[in-house]
């Protein structure tokens, strides 16, 4: 047992049976408990392979698993290859891709199934729409998967849509669900909300599915409980319920993913699903301040249905965080960006310790323009992933194509790219005879030009595109991963297609680094897998493609990092900025009109989750006036900056002796 674990989680990592509620409020080592558990349980006899941990992040999980083989005395990355039998560290996707590809047959889909990218999902969701006949104007895809996603993390399948909905755009989104539903079944593709959804219903209509993967484990940890939406919820109870060896991690006060179907009371009435569990306090936070955290304890004990917990800092003192009060947006962009600037003239200070936390998307623009003008590098965290880059996803339709040919969004991706004269009138009559024939694209096309459907000459070119995609599926079963993303590209002459369409070298460079990485991705995952397949490694890459990934290399930069409240969780700068701190920003004006207040709740933990982000200073600002639609609009102060200053009344109001607003720049708090 470490000696550098505190009273209670050295009492966390010792309890090893039973239900186990820890609560790990910000910045007190919730993953050296979780590591520590794991490596307990097995000095203690528990076979390593019978332990589940289960984290939201693959970073995470990669970590985890670093961190637990190393205090067994083992070798970590880099170090040799790991011992063979090691404890499961997944993600909730990764853990039902596993689960699903040995079930899936059960509810009527194929074991090799495609998991489908954001830009399948839109296209399967445009023909949902179109054979409802909805115009585009009434319901857009990008809305419609919005709705469906939101019901799907809530558990309600397509049965149920219909009962749920309340306003049109929902109706014409439930009578669409089911459509699009049907068709990606009926082409062998589930997207990323089915992983969770469609295993939650193996687990309640098929017992003994759930009886099987229940007994591989002794003992299930899940990171991050708070953060479970409805069917992870179901999934992690199956699992447990024989043996409840359960330990949930997690902290209520940090639950800010409720647009996304994560569920507070979860973890709030954890006791109630578990009468028998104990529960453990971590409050020790050696992340920030006294003064900062000052600040944090004060905000989030206006939340009144939360766990108590008050955190205490292990770094005494501290500067007492700042509040400015500025003109307006442009003015408070300057003021940081110049503060910033002045801070890194500062010996021992670089770019990568500070960052500016905004509530929405367009908040950053004016500072983007400002750190610009005063040349300092920076970082917008969240902007376009390295997956959504035309060549990449070009690439990987093809990769997908081999592993099914009836994954109709990619095929009908690449049937012409790079050129090969197959046109659209060519592809909707293609399109039209499978329709007709109930069946597949993939499946017309060998006969496609003996029956008269399609011109002579689009006949030879989709005769040679089905021998090239022919070829490629032999050599997948000859040659390894990365020798056959390496074909693919020289069979294709994708190299040649860019040199075409990008005269810029730049840019033609760029893209050809995009697929150079591609075989890179494929070459780790092949060294870093016992059995390495195809489908395997489509499977690593759509999970990667909606991880946490891009953001962590991006924030490997020396640069100022700019991004949302919520892309910040997680993370930590010794100089954090806080921007807009007003009525309808922070909190936003959507939870604001909420009737019963739990949108507020969560705003609330928004902005405490960005407070206890701050290791050594904490600065918080607000404009007079902003603008909307080009006018200039006075502001209202968050409520917030009240509660957190000591000057709010216990719901949440201005106390009356706080003072008139001051109608110039100053520095309060």
């Amino acid at each position: 047992m470490s000696n550098k674990l505190n009273p209670p989680q050295r009492e966390a990592v010792l309890t090893l049976k039973g239900p186990l509620l820890v609560l790990a409020g910000a910045g007190t080592g919730k993953t050296r408990v979780v590591t520590h558990r794991i490596a307990e349980l097995i000095r203690r006899g528990v076979a390593p392979e019978r332990i589940l941990a289960v984290t939201f992040t693959r970073k995470a999980s990669g970590e985890m698993l670093e961190r637990a083989t190393l205090l067994l005395g083992g070798k970590g990355k880099g170090r040799g290859k790991r011992p063979k039998q090691r404890p499961l560290i997944s993600t909730f996707h990764s853990l039902c891709v596993r689960i699903l590809r040995r079930h899936i047959t059960e509810l009527g889909y194929p074991q090799r199934f495609t998991i489908c990218d954001r830009g399948d999902q839109e296209a399967e969701a445009r023909a949902a729409l179109r054979e409802i006949r909805c115009p585009n104007e009434s319901l857009r895809p990008g809305d419609m998967l919005g709705i469906v996603g939101g019901w799907k993390t809530r558990s309600v399948d397509p049965g149920r849509a219909a009962s749920m909905a309340e306003t049109d755009k929902e109706h014409l989104a439930a009578a669409a669900y089911r459509r699009y539903q049907k068709n990606l079944k009926t082409k062998g593709m589930v997207d990323f909300d089915d992983l969770l959804l469609l295993t939650q219903q193996l687990f309640a209509k098929f017992p003994e599915v759930r009886r099987d993967e229940s007994g591989r484990f002794d003992h299930v940890l899940i990171d991050e409980y708070q953060d479970t939406n409805q069917s992870q919820y179901q999934i992690v109870r199956g699992l447990a319920m024989g043996h409840r060896n359960l330990c949930v991690v997690g902290d209520d006060d940090q639950s800010i993913y409720g647009w996304r179907g994560a569920e507070v009371e979860h973890i709030l009435r954890f006791q109630k699903d578990w009468p028998d569990a104990k529960v453990v306090r971590l409050e020790d936070n050696y992340r920030s301040t006294s003064a900062i955290l000052g600040y944090a304890n004060t905000l989030i004990a206006f939340n009144k249905v939360r766990h108590e917990k008050v955190l205490r800092a292990a770094r005494a003192g501290g500067q007492r965080p700042r509040v400015l009060q500025l003109k307006d947006e442009i003015v408070e962009a300057q003021t940081i960006v110049v503060d910033i600037q002045n801070t890194l003239s500062q010996p021992g200070v670089a770019a990568r310790d500070f960052a500016i936390l905004c509530r929405t998307n367009e908040q950053p623009r004016a500072f983007e323009t400002e750190l610009r003008r005063a040349n300092l590098p920076y970082i917008l965290v969240g902007g376009m992933s390295f997956f959504d880059r035309k060549e990449v996803r070009d690439l990987l339709a093809y990769l997908k194509i081999i592993e099914n040919p009836h994954d109709e969004p990619s095929l009908l991706r690449i049937i012409n790219t790079p050129p090969r004269s197959i046109g659209a009138a060519t592809v909707k009559q293609l399109l039209g005879a499978a329709t007709s024939g109930g069946g597949h694209i993939w499946d017309v096309l060998p006969s496609a030009g003996s029956s008269g459907l399609i011109s002579p000459a689009a006949t030879v070119a989709v005769g040679k595109f089905h021998a090239l995609i022919a070829t490629l599926s032999d050599a997948a079963k000859e040659i390894p991963i990365a020798d056959l993303v390496r074909f693919v590209l020289k069979k294709t002459d994708y190299r040649r297609e860019l040199e075409r369409a990008y005269p810029d070298p730049n840019d033609r460079d760029a893209r050809n680094a995009s697929l150079e990485e591609i075989v890179n991705a494929a070459a780790n995952y092949e060294e870093h897998t016992e059995e390495p397949t195809l489908i395997g490694f489509l499977d690593e890459i759509a999970l990667g493609n909606r991880d946490t990934d891009e953001k962590e290399n991006q924030l490997k930069s020396n640069a100022i990092a700019l991004m949302t409240l919520h892309s910040a969780k997680g993370l930590e700068f010794p100089y954090v900025y806080m921007a807009g701190m007003e009525e309808g920003i922070l909190p936003h004006r959507r939870s604001v009109e909420d009737e019963d207040g739990s949108a507020i709740d969560e705003e609330r933990r928004l902005c405490y989750v960005g407070v206890t982000r701050a290791q050594d200073q904490l600065t918080l600002s607000f404009a007079l006036t902003r603008r909307k639609w080009g006018k200039s609009r006075d502001t209202v102060p968050s409520r917030f900056l009240y509660e957190m200053t000591g000057q709010a009344d216990g719901g949440g109001k201005r106390k009356a002796e706080g003072g008139k607003r001051k109608e110039k720049r100053g520095t309060t708090g």
